[in-house]
């Protein structure tokens, strides 16, 4: 009876705070006995609160500290006093000694009224605990800084001590065995693995192949981080995995294979495609995570100035004509296209997309994924498609002349068709499609808009460092040399894994066709003269984007460059 009131009171202290409603907690409860999970986690899945807002919430009503264990650095004699897996079962950490009592040690919890964990740490530690607030992210994500080696490593361990014992056996044995799903450590290696790198914010895992060791890589904001180094012995037993788990071949080793997962970590549902590609000392294989609702996101997110907003509606309100969106791999491309889907996405208007592959499943849109073995590419779907009546049709990517001319066609006959395409600027995008043979009076008829786009790297803003900027970096951004500029550079601390930064955000150069650049389009005038007029028009270069992200501290000068930088 005692968890009855303690589920009660939980809901009470979140009403006294004003976080939830009494109709949302009146709602959530039948859901919470039902399922047997605890009201605040089944609060949050209903979308009423945020892991914040309650820890916010229970810190104030029960008097105790909330803590961030990002910048925590936890002593390793407060680490050892108790096993990681009870720590996870109870999603709690400990974090320091007293300072007056040595009997006392304080430990961060998702749910600090939770007497059966806070019994279990008493006995096995025989101290007491002092409870204190976390979200239950901050603690996981912490548990996995701290034990999270320790983890893999034991899982790689564990498995090495059974394969020397079937060396003794033949090899064919060896083989089937590690082909068996229920391979233990090995399944824990490969969760873990995901799970953290989902944690971290990591964009891909790279586990390759090295001559004596497998490497393993995340890819954060951007750039490669190495995390783990495992026997090369490993490698064969994690592939296996993977390819049983991504619904791929096993017994196929010489040729590249795809396949997907679909995996949920911390109530987060992530889709996640895996590539295996043989290499010479054996085959590497690169997942790229994306979760689920991630891809659409509400437009403010995407780091567009209110004037480039303005353009972005304006391009956006057309009913025919071709939007491109352009930039390289990995520029967020696709998330703007989705983005924009999600805010056309109404009752009166049928929108079907042809994607290479699906990136992400959105209500109330028709989505075709490509596949050439049944002759289903990108051409012959659109032809399909431009007899599903459709009013706005999105093709994950022009390719190749054929995809571009019927693209074209489509715009002109009164359909709304966004796009992607791999060029630098907004203006080379319109001399591309000419190369590919699009004759330029047909693109100038039917081009809306161009939105080029780069993600830079946001500065951590606990530890950025302010500076004068240099002559030399006055000059390269345009700015007036005889005034003083505050600039900031990235340092590394706890909270961004040293790295100095946290997190990316968009910058663009919007090409709003007006109708000189019609004019200029049909006479195909060079890149460079369309993108003298496009500015003159009014358009901002990518370049002064980010000189913008620079000057007020969101990002490094150093990380602008790198991203805008044009030959």
């Amino acid at each position: 009876m005692a968890h009855r009131t303690q589920k009660k009171r939980i809901g009470d202290m979140l009403i006294n705070e004003h976080v939830i409603t009494e109709e949302q907690l009146e709602k959530a409860l039948p859901i919470a006995k039902e399922s047997g999970k605890k009201i605040g986690e089944t609060l949050i899945e209903m979308g009423a609160t945020t892991e914040d807002d309650i820890a916010r919430a229970l810190s104030v009503q029960l008097c105790m500290e909330a803590v961030s264990l990002s910048g925590m650095n936890i002593p390793d004699e407060v680490l050892n006093l108790i096993n990681e897996s009870v720590l996870r079962k109870h999603v709690m950490i400990p974090y320091a000694f007293d300072k007056n009592n040595p009997n006392v040690v304080h430990v961060a919890m998702s749910d600090p009224m939770d007497m059966l964990a806070l019994d279990d740490f008493s006995i096995i530690t025989n101290l007491q605990p002092e409870p204190a607030v976390a979200t239950a992210h901050d603690i996981l994500l912490a548990l996995d800084k701290y034990y999270g080696d320790t983890e893999t490593l034991k899982a790689a361990q564990e498995y090495a001590k059974e394969r020397e014992g079937l060396l003794a056996k033949n090899a064919e044995e060896e083989e089937a065995y590690n082909q068996d799903v229920n391979n233990s450590p090995v399944v824990l290696l490969v969760n873990s693995m995901i799970e953290q790198a989902a944690r971290q914010r990591a964009s891909d895992i790279h586990i390759e192949a090295l001559e004596h060791q497998v490497r393993v890589r995340f890819r954060i904001d951007g750039a490669l981080y190495e995390k783990f180094t495992y026997n090369i012995h490993l490698l064969p037993a994690i592939i296996a995995r993977l390819k049983i788990i991504g619904g791929m071949d096993i017994s196929e080793k010489r040729k590249p294979q795809d396949g997907r997962i679909t995996m949920t970590i911390d109530r987060r549902e992530y889709d996640i495609r895996v590539s295996i590609l043989p290499t010479v000392f054996g085959e590497k294989c690169v997942m790229r995570l994306a979760q689920k609702k991630a891809l659409t996101r509400d437009k403010k997110e995407l780091g567009f100035s209110p004037e480039e907003l303005k353009a972005f509606d304006h391009i956006l309100q057309n009913t025919n004509g071709i939007l491109l969106v352009t930039g390289p791999t990995g520029s967020g491309k696709s998330t703007t296209l989705y983005t924009a889907l999600s805010e056309l996405n109404k009752e009166d208007v049928n929108i079907i997309t042809v994607e290479d592959p699906v990136e992400a499943n959105i209500d109330g849109i028709n989505q075709v994924q490509v596949n050439p073995k049944a002759d289903l590419t990108f051409a012959t779907a659109l032809r399909s498609i431009l007899r599903q009546d459709p009013d706005i049709i999105m093709i994950g990517e022009i390719r190749d002349g054929e995809t571009a001319g019927i693209a074209v066609q489509a715009s002109i006959t009164g359909h709304l068709v966004v796009s992607t395409l791999h060029t630098n600027s907004s203006a080379a995008t319109i001399s591309r499609l000419v190369d590919m043979g699009i004759e330029s009076y047909l693109l100038a008829d039917s081009m809306i808009g161009v939105i080029a786009q780069r993600l830079v790297r946001r500065l951590c803003p606990h530890c950025k460092k302010a500076y004068q900027a240099t002559t030399e970096e006055k000059t390269l951004m345009g700015l007036d040399l005889t005034e003083d500029f505050t600039l900031y550079e990235p340092v590394g601390c706890d909270q961004c894994d040293n790295t100095g930064y946290n997190g990316r955000i968009g910058i663009y150069e919007i090409m709003t066709i007006t109708p000189r650049l019609k004019q200029l389009i049909a006479k195909n005038v060079s890149a460079d003269e369309l993108k003298k007029a496009a500015q003159e028009e009014g358009m901002h270069t990518l370049r002064e984007s980010g000189v913008k992200l620079v000057l007020d501290g969101t990002t490094s000068y150093k990380e602008m460059l790198r991203i805008t930088y044009e030959n």
